[in-house]
């Protein structure tokens, strides 16, 4: 019984780290890549998502809680797993690795992000234009601007490489030759999608973006 009950748990795990966890990640580094092209044309694409129908149901219940599931139970397979490293360091072993690390520094940094953003702007009934005012002083901190850029990125590797174990465990890429070419694969997803996240970090810390705010 409680080996049916764990293969659910990695499976419902596995599952929702790509639906929606992993859309939602790529949609919102999508949203926020918008800050390069100014304050005014992100402020429009948040006013546009506010005005989505049923949004606070679909963030409790397509966002919040597969987050949270995915989020506790990853960390519960993080600390319950062996890393191999030492022992054979192959390069699956240092990606199943670094999996478990960046997992746990996405997590982290999610509640962090989560709290100073969407909590705060419940908290003091901010509209598009203050979200995006107050993002703008959250990242006018460099070493702010460090840690999200690392955050972006451990969130997008731990992403990318779980959609490659989500493959290969769900018995969709069977053989050496498609797991090669998955590989590459999400490698230029990496690439692309953190070039999206760190592309909007640095528009955000761009000081001409907190003076077309005053304007």
């Amino acid at each position: 019984m409680g080996t049916k009950r764990s293969f659910f748990n990695r499976r419902l795990h596995s599952l929702l780290g790509v639906i929606p966890v992993g859309f939602f990640l790529v949609e919102h580094l999508f949203v926020n890549y918008k800050a390069t092209e100014g304050a005014q044309a992100f402020t429009e694409q948040v006013e546009w998502l506010w005005g989505m129908p049923f949004l606070t149901a679909l963030e409790i219940f397509g966002i919040f809680l597969p987050l949270m599931y995915h989020g506790i139970y990853g960390l519960y397979i993080a600390f319950q797993a062996k890393n191999n490293v030492n022992n054979f360091g192959t390069f699956r072993n240092y990606m199943f690795m670094l999996q478990r690390v960046t997992g746990v520094i996405t997590l982290v940094f999610v509640m962090w992000h989560l709290w100073e953003t969407r909590i705060y702007k419940e908290i003091h009934n901010l509209s598009a234009a203050d979200l995006t005012e107050h993002m703008a002083s959250i990242l006018s901190n460099p070493i702010v601007v460090v840690i999200y850029i690392i955050a972006i990125i451990a969130a997008v590797f731990h992403f990318s490489n779980g959609m490659w174990s989500f493959l290969v465990s769900w018995g969709i890429t069977i053989g050496p030759r498609a797991q090669r070419v998955s590989t590459y694969v999400w490698a230029v997803v990496f690439v692309m999608v953190s070039y999206l996240g760190v592309s909007a970090v640095i528009a955000f810390a761009d000081p001409s973006f907190a003076t077309q705010l005053a304007q």
